[in-house]
């Protein structure tokens, strides 16, 4: 099943509440994507202007996480739903914790960002950051859009993307490792690109955390735990 049909019930109300807190979900989802946008922004262009500004923006996006959840929590109380409609409360409540700590991890590089602006530019790295970087923004807005669509065959592969970024993540980190060893002057600054990369390739691994959840949503299966192949090979045989 690539698609998911919500019930439709005879309380307009619940219908308007569970599409709500979608709405609200990809709301958040196009926050944190802008917000890590103008964190890469602020790292290249060494802005600390805009890196606080990004900073600001994770304060919005911690409060729209508590304002989420409980609205969450209220759908629960007040509606009691099931099946597919109780999926999707507990998937937004999982999305949106993701969504939060991606908002952590461009705050991260933003931090990095005014770093590099007073202690200077870092000698290695930014090629590998603009590299990853667009892989990241790729997958992330990827898998918010599997969500948008609940669609399992764009999740699985937005999921397979995570692997590559891993791989160049550890490529660029034995690059800076082998430079700081030739160069000690330039630990301090390299650090500072190695923690942006840190940021980057959790962010991945966030993403495809919010691909198992739509499909768990969609699929109604739990693969949190799974070998990408056999997830891969699973959804090949049902379809």
């Amino acid at each position: 099943m690539d698609k998911l049909k919500l019930d439709q019930h005879i309380s307009q109300k619940f219908n308007e509440d569970l599409e709500n807190i979608k709405s609200q979900m990809l709301e958040m989802g196009g926050m944190v994507e802008k917000q890590l946008a103008e964190a890469i922004k602020a790292l290249e262009n060494a802005d600390s202007y805009i890196a606080e500004r990004v900073m600001q923006v994770e304060e919005q996006i911690d409060e729209m996480e508590v304002t989420i959840d409980e609205s969450c929590v209220t759908l629960i109380a007040r509606r009691q739903p099931t099946a597919t409609d109780l999926r999707l409360v507990m998937v937004v409540t999982r999305c949106i914790r993701d969504l939060e700590r991606i908002g952590d991890e461009a705050q991260k590089i933003a931090k990095m960002a005014i770093k590099l602006a007073v202690d200077g530019a870092s000698p290695r790295g930014y090629t590998e950051i603009r590299h990853i970087s667009n892989d990241v923004r790729s997958m992330l807005n990827d898998a918010l859009n599997a969500f948008m669509r609940f669609d399992t065959a764009a999740a699985i592969a937005t999921m397979k993307k995570d692997k590559q970024i891993d791989a160049d993540y550890k490529s660029a980190l034995r690059e800076m490792m082998t430079y700081m060893m030739e160069d000690p002057r330039s630990i301090t600054r390299v650090m500072n690109v190695l923690w942006v990369l840190r940021a980057l390739e959790r962010i991945g691994d966030h993403s495809k955390n919010i691909c198992e959840h739509v499909i768990y949503l969609v699929e109604g299966k739990d693969v949190r735990h799974g070998h990408m192949g056999e997830i891969d090979q699973d959804f090949k045989r049902s379809s």
